[in-house]
């Protein structure tokens, strides 16, 4: 008798956008000739940048020839991205990150979701709330927690976001030894400081803990006060790994494209206290589960680096900040109470109310697409997430809705 990993009975029913889907299908058969407006889950909707595309292309040409085709790559990705990644993205921030210390991948939610596969069960994890849900599932799959309670899992240590602190929650109460942070903030957009980031680095160095730093959407911080790395902070390599994408900088959620950067120096213990270098675990894992990206989709984010695909993806984040501002303007205009929308794609929007009554208001009498706060968690409870990833006719379209509704 094949017996399944119980921990997946833990799960809540499903995942939070499996959730919105249904309603959404369900609702757009009902009403067929109703124009619905997603500004829920957060998918691009603008093409690649042409310096990608011809990137792309050139590169699917080489395939076509004996002497040109590439087969299987470098796990790790090949060099040429590697090295524009350091050189593109972390020199001109000031942060000494290395060529072999990026590794490429298919997408951010993989590597944030598989990253603690290389950690014993038992190690105490925390996680913010409201969150993005990956962080909590994959634990719980790995059987790090024991039951859902009142809508959280007894065995992690939650990191509370609120009004009252600004949704930057707190260092933790307890020890923890890994701790899963997200800034710009997904879903509340929340952007930290150099200073706030510099406690939970010097608090990790205290307690030989590690931090998993999502930076999915650093490309959108205009504010040149805020960091956009975990490395912009004094002895982060130490104690941080960070995860990047390029799906909302330059388009490639159908493409799929993103990295991680382990430091050589981030360090993890045996059970008899003897030290382990993250880097060469992750390696391992890497190397052992994963065949790397294609060959052309490599070569496609390689022009992001470009001059043209600089100026290219400049422009796409703009539009999608163009967006947010106009539907964080709007919102409180409405009366509501906003943050986000700056530094971020995404509005964290106060409703006042029940969030999945919100979504389904919304839905129902405007056509418009939300994502219900709650299914971020305790903390998201009575606030909604608005995406600005759309076309600003569409943006203009859905808050011209929400406004009747109101």
């Amino acid at each position: 008798m094949i017996k399944i990993n119980e921990n997946y009975k833990k799960l809540q029913a499903s995942y939070l956008f499996s959730d919105i889907a249904k309603r959404v299908t369900a609702f757009q058969a009902a009403n067929p000739r109703k124009h619905i407006i997603r500004l829920g889950i957060g998918d691009v909707t603008r093409a690649l940048p042409d310096a990608c595309i011809k990137a792309f292309h050139a590169a699917v040409d080489e395939m076509a020839g004996d002497a040109t085709f590439h087969g299987y790559g470098p796990e790790q990705g090949y060099d040429f991205l590697r090295e524009a990644i350091a050189e593109g993205d972390y020199k001109p921030r000031g942060c000494d990150i290395a060529a072999d210390e990026i590794f490429v991948s298919d997408g951010a939610k993989c590597d944030s979701g598989n990253f603690q596969e290389i950690f014993a069960r038992d190690i105490r994890v925390a996680i913010p709330d409201p969150v993005y849900p990956v962080y909590v599932d994959t634990n719980v799959m790995a059987g790090r927690t024991g039951e859902a309670e009142g809508g959280r899992y007894t065995g992690l240590t939650y990191l509370d976001g609120n009004k009252a602190n600004g949704f930057i929650p707190d260092l933790p109460g307890e020890p923890v030894d890994l701790i899963y942070l997200c800034f710009p903030n997904n879903p509340t957009g929340a952007t930290a400081t150099k200073e706030q980031l510099q406690q939970w680095v010097d608090y990790a160095k205290a307690n030989r803990a590690l931090i998993l730093f999502d930076a999915a959407y650093e490309a959108f911080v205009q504010d040149e006060s805020l960091p956009r790395s975990i490395y912009e902070i004094d002895g982060a390599r130490e104690v941080a790994v960070e995860f990047r994408s390029f799906s909302k900088t330059a388009g490639f959620t159908g493409t799929r494209c993103a990295y991680t950067v382990v430091p050589k120096d981030c360090t993890a213990y045996t059970a008899n206290g003897e030290a382990v270098a993250i880097h060469d675990l992750w390696n391992r894992r890497h190397t052992t589960k994963f065949n790397s990206v294609s060959y052309p989709v490599q070569k496609a984010a390689e022009a992001v680096y470009s001059e043209a695909g600089r100026a290219q993806v400049k422009a796409l984040v703009s539009d999608y900040l163009k967006n947010a501002r106009y539907i964080r303007e709007r919102m409180e205009a409405l009366g509501y109470d906003c943050i986000g929308g700056e530094n971020s794609p995404y509005i964290w929007i106060d409703a006042k109310g029940d969030s999945w009554a919100f979504f389904d208001a919304l839905l129902d009498k405007a056509g418009v697409v939300c994502t219900p706060g709650a299914g971020f968690g305790k903390c998201g409870e009575g606030y909604i997430r608005i995406s600005a990833f759309n076309s600003f006719e569409n943006v203009q379209q859905a808050m011209s809705g929400i406004s009747e509704v109101h």
